[in-house]
């Protein structure tokens, strides 16, 4: 690649002007889902048959020294809303002075000093929550009275708004933090700069492909975040292990050419199947169809191959125009310790000696940090998705409880007959007698359905109603008729005073799910608790066979069992750091339900997807490092077979390079845990956790301890992968 360094570097400046055009003009990430569960058929059956509600969101607003029927307090309403009711994107605002009485009694508040109003769009979705913004400003109460937008809209919107935010902040700073360590690792300014131009390379090209994905298929807004997180820290690391074996060759007096060669030989080398190990370890969320992870294992699995090319085709071909020049701008006070006399060598001997001793209580230890995780509570979340000083949330929670009827739980009962519409006489008697049922249910305060519109109307009485024609019928029956019943469906809504994510909501959808059953017709409950139930079923089933590679690595006999070592604990130990802190993950990606929920989870539950994310990527990640270490010790091993000096010397070789390079990561990670998005926060605090891991108890312990133990055969692999025997080669003895 070397020898047509200068074709490389122009083609790699036209990659990356082609990432900035598909940056510019890439799709719209979004967030749809559909999913083989019972709520999410039946969810799409509603979608499919029954009439869309129009995009809307509901103001709040409130004067804490005016009731709400004082003509004062209309005025001030009036007055803030009349922005709004000239723009041509709204429809219509509904407040409790203009709304039907029966529905105007329910927008007013408890203590009456607050009422709502909803506003209705000329607007689809996507255009709704892009152009919110605008809208929301338009809004200029008087002094005396305030106002809170929330709604689906205004929680997309600040969604979107606090991710763009928080991946400004963390890429300027862990580039920032990443530049002082590379700086430290290397001592030299050039050097860290080639590491860092890598990684912001990649992270470029992984956006651009993901922005141009989101063109032919559904990509997560959280996949942007996940690029650069995975991007900026894998981009890194790689050119770090690239750049430094580069510069110890040309130590070793090696000429420029000779010494890219023998880089791309070896770290490349390594390289190159450690990326595929990431990226394999990230295709595992391919095997959640449906959800949002099938996006984001998507996109990281692009930018680490983005991560890879870069780092060997770009990389080696600067190298090589740079020549000794990747010297410069060094720092004397941070030059290298010669060989064998540092730290890690010491401590590889020192833990080899009693490897045993060491061994047992590390591994109790980092079982210890992962206990918790056999005692997880999984669920989905609300709007503690978003920090407390939200507009959205803190609308949402003052719903909630200045409302209280507008935050009833509803059960949704879809009935798919089989044959005829849901009017004929057959299909209404099915749906009245599933009613009754319904109303004798324990926890069911009442049911909203086309067969009980007349309180004490029998069976035969409906089938009368409904044997004529729509326009004959009453405005109420005529109005469920419309709303709740599809060419082949009917809605039946099963009210209860039950919190959504209460274990008396699970139990009650349980119950109507066993006694639901009609002759005739598939019923599928839906709604917000029945898509809790469904969808955590759903994540943590077992049926997904998770692909390994890693024994065909640049062969190294039994080592994978070494480096299985490390997320086998790790996988134990980061998650339940995550799930000590009781940070909830994802509400807003997941459909079939609102996201305008109050608070009421469970002290302690995380999101279901958010342990799958950690694991696929810190499987990859955790073998990113000793697949390096591994090398230097297979290299030792090949110069001196002796298993002791091998895993010494490479341990102390790869030893400042992995520990700089685990900060980079680290610090990069903390970057994102410092964002105000609670997936975001989780997902870097995990990852940083992992990592910390892995660069310390595994690698200084555990990875030592174990080869110690396993002696010669760690360089053991079958003939067939071009192994030989693990014995020395015995030379004649000297005449």
């Amino acid at each position: 690649m070397y020898a047509r360094r200068r074709l490389v570097m122009v083609l790699s400046l036209v990659a990356f002007m082609l990432s900035i055009v598909a940056i510019a003009r890439g799709g719209e990430p979004k967030n749809a889902n559909s999913f083989d569960f019972e709520s999410g058929r039946g969810f799409a059956l509603m979608s499919s048959q029954l009439p869309a509600n129009a995009i809307s969101f509901t103001l709040i607003l409130s004067d804490p020294g005016l009731a709400s029927d004082d003509q004062r307090f209309r005025q001030e309403v009036s007055r803030a809303l009349a922005p709004l009711a000239a723009d041509h994107r709204v429809n219509a605002i509904q407040t409790a002075y203009t709304a039907p009485l029966a529905l105007a009694a329910q927008m007013v508040s408890a203590d009456g000093h607050r009422i709502l109003a909803v506003v209705s769009l000329n607007l689809d979705f996507t255009a709704a929550r892009q152009q919110f913004g605008g809208m929301r400003d338009q809004i200029q109460p008087p002094p005396q009275l305030s106002v809170a937008a929330t709604g689906d809209v205004p929680l997309a919107y600040e969604f979107d708004s606090l991710l763009a935010a928080d991946l400004e902040k963390a890429e300027i700073g862990s580039s920032l933090v990443a530049l002082v360590l590379l700086v430290i690792v290397f001592g030299t300014g050039v050097a860290a700069l080639i590491c860092l131009a890598v990684g912001l390379l990649a992270v470029t090209g992984g956006v651009g492909a993901a922005l141009l994905l989101a063109h032919v298929t559904d990509v997560s807004t959280y996949a942007l975040n996940i690029v650069t997180l995975i991007g900026l820290g894998i981009a890194i690391d790689y050119s770090l292990f690239i750049v430094s074996r580069f510069r110890e060759e040309l130590g070793n007096g090696a000429n420029v050419d000779d010494a890219v060669a023998v880089a791309m030989g070896t770290a490349g080398r390594a390289i190159l199947f450690s990326g595929l190990t990431v990226a394999i370890g990230l295709s595992a969320m391919l095997f959640y169809r449906g959800t949002f992870l099938v996006s984001m294992g998507i996109c990281g699995a692009i930018v680490v191959a983005v991560s890879v090319l870069l780092a060997l085709t770009f990389l080696p071909a600067l190298l090589s125009i740079l020549g000794r020049r990747v010297n410069r701008l060094a720092v004397p006070i941070l030059r290298p310790r010669p060989h064998g006399q540092g730290s890690w060598h010491r401590i590889a001997v020192a833990v080899m000696r009693r490897p045993v001793v060491v061994l047992l209580p590390t591994i109790l230890v980092l079982l210890a940090a992962g206990s918790p995780f056999l005692h997880i509570q999984l669920a989905n979340t609300d709007v503690t998705q978003l920090p407390p000083d939200a507009e959205a949330r803190q609308g949402a929670e003052l719903l909630a409880t200045a409302f209280p009827s507008q935050g009833a739980n509803i059960i949704q009962v879809v009935v798919e007959f089989s044959n005829e519409s849901p009017l004929s006489a057959a299909n209404v008697d099915a749906a009245h007698s599933l009613s009754q049922r319904l109303h004798r249910v324990s926890g069911v305060a009442s049911v909203r359905s086309y067969v009980d519109v007349t309180p004490g109307l029998s069976s035969a009485g409906y089938q009368s109603l409904y044997a004529g024609s729509r326009a004959s019928l009453p405005p109420a029956a005529r109005d469920q008729v419309t709303h709740s019943t599809g060419h082949s469906i009917a809605v039946l809504d099963a009210v209860t005073p039950f919190l959504p994510a209460s274990q008396a909501a699970h139990d009650l959808v349980r119950t109507i799910r066993a006694q639901a059953p009609t002759d005739g017709a598939r019923v599928m409950v839906t709604g917000d608790t029945a898509f809790d139930i469904d969808f955590v079923g759903y994540i943590v089933r077992p049926d997904a066979a998770r692909c390994r590679l890693r024994h065909g690595d640049h062969r190294l006999r039994a080592l994978p069992a070494a480096a299985l070592a490390d997320p086998a604990h790790q996988g134990g130990a980061d998650e339940p750091a995550v799930t000590q802190r009781r940070i909830r993950g994802d509400g807003v990606d997941l459909p079939g339900r609102s996201s305008l929920r109050p608070a009421q989870h469970h002290q302690g539950a995380i999101d279901p997807t958010l342990p799958v994310l950690l694991f696929c990527v810190v499987f990859g990640l955790s073998m990113d490092y000793e697949v390096f270490l591994l090398t230097r010790m297979q290299e030792a091993w090949r110069q001196t077979h002796d298993n002791r000096t091998a895993v010494a010397d490479g341990l102390e070789r790869s030893g400042r390079l992995i520990t700089g390079a685990a900060a980079i990561m680290i610090s990069v990670f903390i970057a994102f845990g410092l964002a105000r998005v609670v997936t975001i926060k989780a997902t870097g605090i995990g990852m940083a956790v992992a990592v910390l891991a892995d660069a310390t108890l595994v690698r200084a312990l555990v990875v030592p301890a174990l080869m110690r133990l396993l002696g010669r055969a760690n360089w053991w692999a079958p003939r067939w992968l071009g192994g030989r025997p693990a014995e020395p080669q015995r030379h004649a003895p000297a005449t």
